[in-house]
């Protein structure tokens, strides 16, 4: 999609949180072209707007948290990962509690939101982050890199000594119906022993088999089993599509993960964006503009770039 987009009208969801255990409201608003993706923050009297950009990223031990003022939003990556799949560019986002809900753990009800709402295209193209010289960050055994490619592709890696993952591989072209097919209904995934010990800690307080998959010493614990074979390494790629929306601008460049995270992913953006002579921003030229209204096909925005 060329062009910056929002949504045609109004929106509102409400789950419980992860953590939290609370009921938690979100109001989805469109927005301006130009505007980016906003949280704004409620807690009693005091609220903040928060911009979903790196700058703001906070914590990433358990899951991607952005804050301000004193006041955080945490697991925003199932819903940002939704809106980057659909070319959400521009959007508001009202929320009264301390984490997105949870819902069914994946990425799925978001995209039913957004697509039963329906998006609105603006009138001014967008610009794309295209990679241009590889970049990695390695992390003990954790290595995430991103290179040059025309599209945004994620391709993941993980390898869990246990009988129910072992390891899993899979590589996904980052476009709506690739998400929505194979990747938005991912959920996320823990082990028992991680569970309780998040529980004594006074988190997960929210956790459920109706919100994640969870494994036991030998088993899947959900009674209906996996949505996918390897459900969990395509949560993984799930995750980190939100996690490098946060660099503020659509991908164009291809991330190769082992054993990733949210740590690391948000240390690979940063260096993305600490490193300006790796990348550069396009935007598509007014004669590309017109020929995509009269409904022709667009030049690409870097020719020269091979997929990867």
């Amino acid at each position: 999609m060329i062009f910056q987009c929002t949504i045609a009208k109004q929106a509102t969801l409400s789950g419980i949180g992860l953590h939290s255990g609370r009921t938690i409201n979100l109001v989805l608003r469109p927005a301006d072209a130009g505007t980016g993706i906003i949280f704004h923050r409620s807690e009693g009297e005091r609220s903040v707007s928060i911009e979903a950009v790196s700058a703001n990223v906070v914590d990433t031990r358990l899951a991607t948290v952005i804050g301000k003022s004193g006041l955080s939003v945490s697991t925003v990556e199932h819903l940002l990962a939704a809106l980057t799949a659909l070319g959400i560019d521009n959007l508001h986002i009202d929320i009264d509690g301390p984490e997105v809900p949870i819902l069914d753990g994946s990425s799925a009800p978001f995209i039913k939101l957004l697509n039963d709402t329906g998006l609105k295209k603006h009138n001014r193209s967008r610009k794309f982050l295209a990679i241009r010289k590889s970049l990695f960050v390695i992390d003990g055994e954790k290595r995430v890199s991103i290179i040059p490619s025309r599209f945004f592709r994620v391709s993941f890696d993980i390898a869990f000594d246990h009988r129910c993952i072992g390891l899993q591989q899979r590589s996904v072209k980052v476009t709506p119906n690739e998400f929505n097919k194979n990747i938005a209904a991912a959920r996320t995934f823990g082990f028992l022993h991680e569970v309780e010990f998040l529980r004594s800690q006074g988190l997960a307080l929210g956790g459920s088999l109706d919100n994640a998959v969870v494994i036991d010493q030998d088993r899947v614990m959900n009674p209906e089993g996996l949505r996918f074979h390897d459900e969990f390494v395509r949560h993984k790629i799930l995750d980190a599509i939100g996690d490098f929306s946060l660099v503020g601008y659509p991908i164009l460049g291809h991330v190769k993960s082992y054993k990733g995270g949210h740590d690391i992913n948000h240390q690979l953006v940063e260096k993305i964006l600490d490193t300006p002579d790796a990348w550069k921003l396009v935007e598509f030229t007014d004669l590309d503009l017109e020929q995509a209204m009269r409904g022709m096909p667009a030049f690409a925005p870097e020719p020269a770039f091979s997929e990867a």
